[in-house]
C-alpha cells in the first residue's frame, strides 16, 4: 500500500504526502481546502479563510509557509491584535495555526514549525 494519500476532485488525483500536505501547490483550491479543513474538523469561517489567504500570500511573496511566531507578528500588524494573537489563532487551528493552517492552504509546513506534531 502506499503512502502517498490522494483526493479525487472532478475526475483528477489530488496527490498528498503521509502527512496530509499537498504534494503539488498547484492542486489546491477552495474545494481542497474545505475538503482538508473538514478531515480536521474545522468548518472554515471568514475569520479561517482570513488566515488561509495571508498564508498563501505569503508563501507566494517569500517562498516559505510562516510559523507561528512570525505569523502572530505580521497578523497583529495587518489586522490588528484581535485577529494576530496566538490563542485566536490556536482557537482556530486548534492542532496549531502552521500545521493546520498550511495543510488546508495547500502549503508545506514551515521548516521550522513548532506546533508539529499536532
Amino acid at each position: 500500500m502506499s503512502s502517498i494519500m490522494n483526493y479525487i476532485v472532478d475526475e483528477d488525483l489530488i496527490n498528498k504526502d503521509p502527512n496530509g500536505f499537498l504534494l503539488d501547490l498547484n492542486d489546491w483550491s477552495d474545494e481542497i481546502a474545505r475538503d482538508i479543513a473538514n478531515e480536521e474538523g474545522i468548518t472554515l469561517s471568514d475569520e479561517h479563510w482570513q488566515v488561509v489567504n495571508f498564508l498563501r500570500q505569503h508563501y507566494i511573496k517569500y517562498g516559505s509557509s510562516p510559523n507561528v511566531r512570525l505569523l502572530v507578528k505580521v497578523l497583529a500588524k495587518e489586522f490588528g491584535d484581535e485577529v494576530g494573537n496566538k490563542k485566536h489563532l490556536y482557537n482556530l487551528f486548534p492542532h496549531g495555526p502552521s500545521r493546520q493552517g498550511c495543510r488546508i492552504a495547500g502549503l508545506p509546513l514551515p521548516n521550522d514549525c513548532v506546533d508539529w506534531p499536532g
